[in-house]
């Protein structure tokens, strides 16, 4: 069978670790990959180059609901309609007091995160429902799981939406063969953290059972476990990759 993985936020540290061990994973298999990015898909060019004819990259601004709506419309048209979705963006986290919570930042983050991903998956779940087959996954948070930590209350609400749709669409596509996962990973040491102070990043790592901070190559292979076959019979779920610092 031939795949194609819709990966949104493809561009980003963990995007490129996950089309790397989707494309080297399996090399018979029969894989396409459709990688978003904004502004940034220079970031794909040597993924694109090491697997010629595999990736296909577009840049789409998904704050912008009108963006998205375009997006959604090719499916099915110039783009194949997805078998595997992965949603991966999100604005960098950013520590502040809810007193300085900023509005208009969150309503972004909310239009990246959350709304796109509403929009997305009434584009393609209508395929994989006609299909009996589809595999949804989006990235939530340690954060989510259990105490989050002070002064992230942005990042934790818009998160907290993505577990919440997670919930709703398992139950409801999983009689078409589609699942719907989250991972929850801790503190990730990629771009994403260019806001983030130093001192935040190395606590985490001292704090963490492990000793040290997740990085993309810990991650990947759990979402692809996930997208799996099989990963079948597993579908609304959170599953923490956190060295032991968030257990459920």
């Amino acid at each position: 069978m031939a795949y194609t993985y819709l990966i949104t936020g493809a561009t980003s540290d963990v995007g490129a670790a996950l089309i790397r061990h989707l494309l080297t994973e399996a090399p018979g298999e029969d894989r396409t990959i459709l990688a978003q990015g904004c502004g940034d898909l220079a970031r794909l060019d040597a993924l694109v180059q090491q697997f010629p004819g595999r990736i296909v990259t577009f840049d789409a601004d998904l704050s912008s609901p009108e963006a998205v709506d375009a997006l959604c419309a090719r499916f099915g048209k110039d783009l194949p309609c997805p078998t595997h979705f992965v949603h991966l963006p999100a604005l960098p986290v950013v520590n502040a007091k809810f007193k300085a919570f900023d509005e208009a930042r969150f309503q972004k983050d909310w239009e990246i995160q959350v709304h796109s991903a509403v929009k997305l998956c009434k584009a393609v779940l209508p395929a994989m429902r006609k299909a009996k087959f589809g595999r949804v996954l989006f990235i939530q948070t340690s954060y989510t799981i259990g105490c989050p930590p002070k002064n992230t209350a942005a990042y934790v609400m818009n998160k907290s939406a993505i577990g919440g749709l997670v919930k709703s669409l398992a139950v409801e596509y999983a009689r078409f063969g589609i699942t719907v996962n989250c991972v929850a990973p801790s503190m990730m040491e990629t771009h994403f953290l260019k806001d983030t102070p130093d001192l935040i990043v190395q606590a985490a790592a001292a704090d963490n059972p492990m000793g040290r901070n997740a990085t993309p190559e810990d991650v990947a292979p759990a979402m692809a476990f996930l997208l799996s076959e099989e990963a079948r019979f597993i579908t609304g779920v959170t599953l923490p990759v956190t060295g032991g610092s968030a257990i459920v």
